[in-house]
């Protein structure tokens, strides 16, 4: 099977951090942060829509970007996959929820019952799956907490692909990618803040 050596590229540069204290991605939705509009964005381009949770001063959050989102084939699948919306803890945004509800982004993190930054969202496919409930109650995958690149790589496998339908363990399935790998003579290595060099393409 065809590899890619994308694991090997130069790191992409440190993001800078906003005057919320959010780091900034240029890639990240502009969103006028109605959830159900960007779902169905997303939906339209063929993606999935994730949450990322995050606050001022979040060291978890500084490693997610200044390790994970500096790795060329982590940025390039979840682009290609995901509409990613980065909302603040303590925001006072307002957003709409998929129920109807608007109220600020702190109010939504508290009805989301969302403790931790960073915390991952993961939402269905499609606006039907959701049926207009609340965004806590429709998601299908919630991380929360910092991942090493391995894991927060195959977490977007996970959700993008719905593996969460056949296994709602994502340890459990990741065995299964390390499985794969190991048949293939791919070396990874679960802590190292890189990925395994010569991923096959269908993880690309």
């Amino acid at each position: 099977m065809a590899q890619s050596e994308s694991s090997e590229q130069a790191l992409l540069p440190i993001p800078e951090t906003g005057e919320n204290g959010l780091h900034v991605q240029s890639w990240f939705h502009e969103s006028f942060l109605d959830l159900s509009e960007d779902l169905a964005e997303a939906q339209a381009q063929g993606k999935r829509l994730v949450i990322f949770w995050e606050q001022r001063g979040c060291p978890y959050c500084k490693r997610t970007h200044e390790v994970n989102l500096r790795i060329p084939a982590m940025v390039d699948y979840i682009k290609k996959h995901f509409v990613v919306l980065q909302l603040n803890l303590w925001g006072d945004r307002e957003v709409t929820d998929f129920d109807g509800e608007v109220l600020t982004e702190k109010n939504l993190a508290n009805k989301y019952a969302v403790l931790f930054t960073p915390t991952l969202q993961f939402f269905p496919e499609n606006l039907e799956k959701v049926g207009g409930r609340p965004g806590g109650e429709a998601e299908v995958v919630r991380i929360p907490g910092y991942f090493k690149p391995f894991h927060f790589f195959f977490l977007f496998h996970y959700a993008f692909e719905s593996g969460y339908e056949k296994e709602p363990n994502f340890q459990r399935w990741l065995g299964g990618i390390g499985d794969d790998l190991d048949e293939k003579g791919i070396k990874y290595d679960l802590w190292a803040d890189e990925l395994p060099k010569n991923l096959p393409e269908k993880y690309l």
